[in-house]
């Protein structure tokens, strides 16, 4: 364990490390459901159904939403979300805005609108007693939510 500190200089520098690995593996996941679908609109369904899924397993969501903000800070934990969630869904999102699919607005503060949505939707799926139903429940309110920013 010493030696795993000191290569990355320091407890926080190891866990900066473990949480860069896990929002990889999760941008991973996400990318990977939205590739499978069939239109870019359902591409923004599946990769937000994806995140959600992800995020809520107990590991990444202690890592990656409760430990991560708490033991680097907010900014630096912004920093690695923008590398990797934040990028692709900015991304998405400005695709849809070109083909017409989503209202007019600008790509950067609705990903950042949608993105501290379904963190917070994580959050709350992963407190309630039965999981699965709840996060049945907020991918249908989610669909709701983002049915109204579709052209």
């Amino acid at each position: 364990m010493y030696d795993q500190i000191l290569h990355f200089g320091s407890k926080e520098g190891l866990f900066q490390a473990v949480l860069d690995a896990v929002h990889a593996e999760v941008g991973r996941r996400v990318a990977s459901e939205a590739d499978a679908a069939r239109d870019p609109w359902q591409a923004l369904l599946a990769r937000s159904r994806a995140f959600l899924e992800a995020a809520t397993a107990p590991d990444v969501r202690r890592i990656m939403l409760l430990d991560g903000p708490a033991v680097l800070g907010r900014s630096a934990w912004r920093e690695l979300d923008a590398r990797h969630s934040m990028k692709h869904l900015r991304e998405h999102l400005g695709l849809l805005k070109e083909a017409g699919i989503v209202v007019p607005v600008d790509s950067e503060a609705l990903a950042y609108l949608l993105s501290g949505a379904v963190n917070e939707a994580a959050l709350w799926i992963a407190a309630q007693p039965d999981r699965e139903d709840a996060l049945g429940r907020a991918v249908e309110a989610l669909g709701a939510l983002l049915e109204g920013m579709r052209r």
